[in-house]
């Protein structure tokens, strides 16, 4: 799919009422540290900011998995005996909310869908993410969103999923900035230092290394129960206790 301007793109971000911050769910996990991962940040030539994450190897989550993850990210899941959206049990502490997506097909999101998304990261009320973004690409390879003002090609973000043994490589991609040499010259100073400056940076660096983490804590579960009893009863088989 193209990442051309759509009327989602064009909506100014600024005027929505900001949701506050709700207080973090507490589950005891223990979250993966920055040191965990090996991390950049750098300036391309131009202006724009690369982010980069290379994460320790997620145990027990298969690339399918995280497919599966991100095409019903903005539905509700049970979890420890209550019913809360993913979202939120991804970054119990960061996360605000995700707004319903354009959908693609059967209620899940896909390929040309949009996420609104609202975070906080650190909790840091300076790190504030409101923000709608494009998903130019989602299979079992990875994940690519895109943010487009007036036509050009501000933001990018992309994860890539590869199996190995027993779990998945994960790596990260962000920039911050558009390519245009002529653009650059004006936008990639603002964005990189008023809408998303340095410090953002480091704070997402931390952020994504935990979030990306705590799949381990509960999606091969997820998926055993909700994916693996969907495909019980396409099967027309039931599991035996």
């Amino acid at each position: 799919m193209s990442g051309h301007l759509t009327p989602a793109m064009t909506v100014p971000e600024a005027r929505r009422p900001r949701p506050s911050l709700p207080a973090p769910l507490e589950f005891g996990w223990q979250m993966r540290g920055l040191e965990t991962a090996r991390t950049t940040l750098t300036r391309r030539r131009g202006g724009a900011l690369e982010l980069t994450i290379d994460h320790a190897p997620l145990r027990g989550v298969t690339p399918a998995m995280l497919r599966w993850w991100f095409e019903g990210v903005h539905l509700d899941m049970v979890y420890r005996g209550q019913r809360l959206p993913r979202y939120r049990v991804w970054h119990p502490r960061d996360h605000i909310a995700l707004g319903k997506p354009r959908l693609h097909r059967n209620g899940l999101a896909g390929e040309g869908a949009h996420f609104h998304i609202q975070e906080v990261f650190g909790r840091d009320g300076r790190f504030r993410v409101d923000s709608t973004e494009y998903v130019e690409k989602l299979d079992d390879s990875g994940i690519r969103l895109l943010k487009f003002v007036a036509g050009v090609r501000v933001f990018s973000l992309e994860h890539w999923f590869s199996a190995l043994p027993g779990g998945t490589r994960y790596e990260s991609q962000m920039v911050v900035g558009t390519s245009s040499p002529l653009l650059g010259r004006v936008l990639n100073p603002l964005l990189t230092t008023r809408v998303f400056p340095e410090s953002m940076g480091r704070a997402w660096l931390r952020h994504n290394v935990e979030e990306v983490g705590n799949f381990e804590f509960f999606l091969p579960e997820l998926w055993a129960q909700e994916a693996g009893g969907r495909r019980r009863l396409a099967s027309g088989t039931t599991a035996h206790h």
